[in-house]
């Protein structure tokens, strides 16, 4: 029996969640990502005394990587770390558009595009199909009505996140469908599961978030 702390502060909301093996068994979630900072630690150590579980006894702690807001992905990724240096404890990183084709992965539709908001016309997406296969990696594109135009002539293609109604109010294809997704760390639980059982474990000195294009801190 392994259990797994999983942290996501990639997008819109923080949520963390225990796991025991590839089942959640308790969440947290904080709709304000602005002070996620403040509620993570606070929301983890609430999370282990309601569970009646010390740290010590996690045996990997996961982070989704990005891409996602800037600020979320230190945020989640310096807690990550902190923690699994403190605790001695190996860590596990996720995509975060991974994650949430697996919130997706029931809908009806041949390709799940989930789409993270990155300002004006710009989203951060991937397309992956039924089996979360990789149809098109991580990337970041200026959206227009001719985006995706050859994929939609064969394919029934689900976009949602929080970058997803930028696409609808541009987009009329039949088969470009749209969807209201709820999506937090136990969405998770599979990928860290089974990058636990495969010893995927990334390098807790080097590991960064993965920004999927350039940062610029702001000019002081």
């Amino acid at each position: 029996m392994s259990l797994l702390l999983n942290i996501d502060t990639s997008i819109q909301t923080a949520s963390v969640c225990l796991a025991k093996n590839d089942k959640p068994i308790a969440l947290k979630v904080n709709p304000s990502q602005k002070d996620s900072a403040a509620w993570l630690h606070i929301a983890i150590k609430e999370l282990m005394r309601e569970q009646d579980i010390n740290l010590q006894q996690i045996e990997s702690i996961a982070v989704t990587e990005g891409p996602g807001s800037y600020t979320g992905l230190r945020v989640g990724m310096a807690t990550a770390k902190g923690l699994c240096y403190a605790l001695g404890k190996p860590l596990i990183c996720v995509n975060t558009l991974l994650t949430m084709a697996i919130a997706a992965i029931k809908k009806e539709a041949d390709l799940l595009c989930p789409m993270i908001d990155a300002r004006r016309m710009e989203v951060f997406m991937a397309i992956y199909d039924k089996e979360l296969n990789t149809v098109i990696a991580p990337t970041n594109i200026i959206l227009n009505n001719l985006t995706f135009n050859e994929l939609l002539q064969t394919k029934r293609i689900l976009f949602f996140g929080n970058g997803s109604n930028k696409f609808q109010s541009i987009m009329n294809h039949p088969n470009a469908l749209f969807a209201d997704i709820e999506i937090d760390a136990q969405n998770m639980v599979s990928l860290t599961y089974k990058a636990l059982q495969e010893r995927k474990f990334a390098d807790l000195a080097y590991s960064e978030p993965f920004y999927c294009k350039d940062f610029h801190s702001p000019a002081h």
